[in-house]
């Protein structure tokens, strides 16, 4: 049996799907929602909406760069949601190829790093209930990623002007509302479409107190009007759609 689909709100907060993007008050959002002034952004590129786990991330490119913040990822389930998060990012630069394919690559493996060097005891008492998009310790682990970031990236051989880019994506991503960039909005997508995947569910209903069922509700009510991009709406939608079959969401609730 199918989970009937969910109704879901427009593509990005503020924004009707298919609208031009309103004024922000931040002049890189601005430029950026000037050049791509239609929402969701519509795909250049092969959009694949085929389960994640066939498309793993390039098997051996950023094995350096994993090595180097192992440490890192045994926190808040890194471990899990930075390489689904890198896959989809990989996915999200093939269906937009005028991106900086390497800098999302790099921002997302690196987005939530950050989370290894706060006080661990809050991350779920305060990242994960109330206005959490506001909670001082989204800040603290935007701020620690980029740091982690700075340490690791030079000694790989990244230039000092790349580290920057990527820390300004890091920088914000939780907590600003606004994409700066392709490469930014890209690398946002990414950060949600793992949250579609079965794997995904099952690890952040946790965070939130959430049964499956009621999570999913979530997906479709508040995270899939924040994607940016066509493809990602496309992306998540189809998986939306495979994990409350699997799950049965619609009768386990």
């Amino acid at each position: 049996m199918s989970t009937p689909k969910t109704p879901f709100a427009p593509a990005e907060p503020g924004f009707a799907a298919g609208s031009a993007a309103p004024d922000t008050g931040d002049a890189l959002a601005d430029a950026f929602a000037a050049e791509y002034s239609v929402r969701p952004i519509p795909a250049a590129g092969p959009v694949d909406t085929t389960p994640i786990t066939g498309t793993p991330a390039a098997l051996d490119s950023l094995d350096a760069l994993w090595k180097a913040v192992v440490h890192e990822t045994r926190t808040r389930g890194n471990d899990i949601h930075l390489p689904i998060s890198l896959a989809f990012a990989e996915r999200l630069c093939r269906a937009y190829p005028d991106a900086d394919a390497e800098l999302v690559r790099v921002a997302t493996l690196l987005h939530d790093t950050g989370w290894a060097h706060v006080d661990e005891s809050r991350i779920l008492s305060e990242g994960f209930t109330g206005d959490w998009r506001k909670a001082t310790i989204r800040y603290e682990h935007e701020k620690q990623g980029c740091d982690v970031a700075r340490r690791v990236l030079p000694g790989l051989g990244y230039a000092p002007g790349f580290v920057d880019q990527v820390c300004a994506i890091i920088d914000g991503h939780d907590t600003r509302p606004v994409a700066r960039s392709l490469e930014d909005a890209l690398m946002r997508d990414a950060d949600r479409l793992w949250r579609f995947d079965h794997a995904g569910i099952a690890l952040a209903s946790s965070w939130f107190g959430m049964d499956p069922a009621t999570y999913t509700d979530r997906l479709a009510a508040e995270i899939i009007p924040e994607l940016i991009t066509g493809a990602a709406l496309d992306m998540a939608t189809a998986d939306l759609a495979r994990s409350n079959a699997l799950l049965k969401t619609a009768v386990i609730r």
